[in-house]
């Protein structure tokens, strides 16, 4: 375990975190009025200038790489409960620093251009400066969540990050279905995780029931010592813990609320919803190891939890149209890998593939961000084309983010189309890319451990490689469908940029953890002991890649003949039939939540507003209320405002009391 540290590197990492917070405090107290360059300058040079803090730290652990622990301040102090706000460096917490701080500060260029735009379009300026605000804000509590060195301390951050995934989901709160749909979507989220939060709350209190601390440390070196004595505990605690991650990480059956927070703008997806938020819940599994080695019934849930979720979210991807929503169901996709990973006790594996879906998914998303902003150039411009010349301009009902009415893009939109494709080759598991390396580890640790969760990942990976097919050729292949996917355009730099330096790390990624260098395992070992991953299999590696190349194949063979109208049949319709009509309707686990979950709930708030609170509670303190007032009448009756009948009543009262005590027999008190 980490000891405290002395003046190094390590000593300066509260500040990863507040720059961050001087870049929101600046932006918050002069951004509106100072205008979007500034915005844009303070919030990128925070979040640029933190990365510059996280690789320093990372440095700084090749030569003490047993990490530190930083002193910040004492926070609470009640009793046996003593919870600091310390700040733990060691090479689990700084691969996150990195990865958040690393993605997280491409984005935040790459949303320079695109909430330019936006604000444009909405004809809203003022939401500029609040957007990057609310940036650095999550930024602050996700590197609060991955420093934390206590329990308590990981909670700050898993609620201020929660908090921020509301405030970027319904950012638009006055858009959507209804004038409503963001906010809805937006408040979605925010209740749905909080079922999972309950859980990391209770575990939180059994934790200090059976340890007698929050801290890491010590409740890890305790366990350690007890061993097998606490494994009841430890199952309770991992469990209650795995539920944290099940709302935080969308994994069955809190998976609900990620597909509706695409309602978001681009940049919050690709951040929140694909590289960083998410896979929190992966993380925390992973810090908390010690307690999981001591609950194998918890690993295995997990692990099958896991990849059952990789699964059903694949075969939903495979029927939708909305290109954010089929990379929604991909996240919890590749999600449910890390999880199952971290369930087969190889965190390594899950931590590799974390790095690695951290490049390709961000890129992914913010390819789709550009594919969707090209086409609403063009379909402006035909727009204002129609009418110079004269005639109807387009729809005002398109839909830029419908795969259907996209195509033809390849030309158009070249380097967004090259990085995204090669975000969906990484995300295929195709060689050479980053993704190939990490889901292979995947595969080859679950067919060493469990023949169950391998055959379902494997499964999904075929999947994957199929929808990723589907969606490429439809978005970027064939005839264009519509005069705006005609019309489209290529974004500026300041968005193109961004995709070129993430699609390097498409491509190089895969290195960190190549097999037989293994770097990645010797660097996490230090955090979390010795990990011995799999070896590279040749046989896994061979089916994983044939099988990709298979989707690949038959994708291309089924979507290169549809239609060159965005209503023409899909392919896969026809093959699949009622289960592609599924797919589609999301397996129904909307209309199911709604039948079993949200009417019964609406029927008994209702029920208890009108009944119980407003004909019970309420009408017991009305009745009160009318008493007083009546008694009160009464007695003001007595309010004559003449001496003498006060006098009167006076010595009527004494003459009760004195006969009450005259006439009382004896010993009667």
């Amino acid at each position: 375990m980490p000891q405290s540290a002395s003046l190094t590197v390590f000593g300066l990492v509260p500040l990863v975190a507040f720059l961050p917070l001087i870049g929101l405090l600046l932006n918050l107290a002069l951004g509106r009025r100072l205008g979007e360059h500034f915005v844009s300058w303070v919030a990128c040079s925070a979040a640029l200038l933190a990365l510059g803090m996280s690789v320093a730290l990372a440095v700084d652990l090749f030569f003490a790489p047993a990490g530190a622990i930083i002193h910040l301040a004492d926070w609470i102090q009640v009793g046996q409960l003593s919870v600091p706000w310390d700040f733990q460096v060691d090479t689990l917490s700084v691969t996150m620093m990195l990865v958040v701080t690393g993605v997280g500060s491409l984005i935040h260029v790459y949303a320079v251009g695109y909430m330019h735009e936006d604000v444009r379009r909405n004809q809203d300026p003022g939401r500029y400066a609040r957007f990057f605000v609310y940036f650095n804000l999550f930024l602050i509590a996700m590197l609060i969540l991955v420093s934390a060195d206590s329990f308590l301390m990981m909670f700050v951050g898993w609620e201020g990050v929660g908090l921020c995934s509301y405030l970027l989901i319904s950012f638009w709160y006055e858009k959507g279905k209804d004038g409503i749909g963001n906010a809805v979507a937006g408040r979605k989220a925010f209740v749905t995780t909080r079922i999972g939060d309950v859980g990391f709350l209770l575990a939180m209190f059994l934790v200090f029931w059976t340890f007698g601390s929050l801290r890491f440390e010590p409740v890890f070196s305790k366990a350690q010592q007890l061993g097998p004595a606490v494994s009841g505990a430890a199952t309770a605690i991992t469990l209650l813990l795995l539920l944290g991650a099940v709302g935080k990480s969308a994994q069955i059956p809190l998976h609900i609320w990620l597909p509706d927070a695409m309602a978001g703008p681009t940049p919050v997806s690709a951040l929140i919803h694909a590289a960083t938020m998410v896979t929190a819940g992966v993380y925390m599994i992973a810090r908390m190891h010690v307690l999981f080695a001591l609950a194998p019934f918890s690993q295995e849930v997990v692990a099958l939890l896991g990849s059952i979720t990789a699964l059903f979210a694949a075969t939903i991807a495979l029927a939708q149209n909305d290109i954010k929503k089929i990379l929604a169901y991909s996240t919890i996709s590749q999600l449910g890998y890390m999880i199952a990973a971290a369930g087969l006790g190889a965190y390594v594996a899950a931590m590799f593939h974390l790095v690695t879906h951290a490049f390709f998914k961000a890129l992914l998303f913010l390819g789709a961000g550009s594919v969707t902003q090209g086409l609403e150039q063009g379909h402006r411009d035909r727009g204002r084309a129609a009418g110079r010349e004269g005639i109807a301009g387009p729809d005002e009902g398109f839909n830029p983010q419908d795969i259907r009415n996209m195509g033809g893009l390849w030309g158009k939109m070249p380097i967004t189309a090259w990085t995204y494709l090669l975000a969906a080759l990484a995300l295929s598991g195709i060689p050479p890319t980053a993704g190939f390396f990490s889901k292979d580890e995947i595969l080859t640790d679950a067919a060493g451990t469990s023949f169950v969760v391998y055959l379902l990942l494997a499964l999904a990976a075929f999947l994957t490689a199929l929808y990723m097919t589907r969606q490429v050729w439809l978005v970027f292949f064939a005839k264009p469908r519509t005069a705006a996917a005609a019309n489209a355009r290529e974004n500026p730099a300041v968005m193109t940029g961004p995709l070129i330096v993430l699609g390097i790390g498409v491509v190089l990624g895969g290195l960190i953890n190549f097999p037989r260098l293994s770097s990645f395992a010797q660097w996490l070992g230090h955090t979390l002991g010795k990990v011995q991953g799999a070896p590279f299999s040749l046989s896994v590696s061979a089916i994983s890649t044939g099988a990709a190349l298979l989707a690949v194949g038959l994708g291309v063979m089924a979507y290169r003949s549809r239609g060159a109208q965005p209503e023409a049949a899909d392919p896969l319709r026809g093959i699949l039939g009622p289960a592609f009509a599924a797919m589609e309707k999301n397996w129904w686990v909307d209309p199911l939540y709604d039948l079993l979950v949200l009417r019964p709930y609406h029927w008994l708030a209702g029920f208890l507003a009108d009944q119980v609170d407003a004909q019970g509670v309420d009408a017991a303190f009305d009745g009160l209320g009318a008493l007083a007032r009546k008694a009160g009448g009464g007695l003001a009756k007595l309010q004559v405002g003449k001496v003498r009948t006060y006098l009167l009543i006076f010595l009527i009262a004494a003459i009760l009391i004195l006969g009450y005590f005259l006439l009382l027999p004896r010993g009667g008190l």
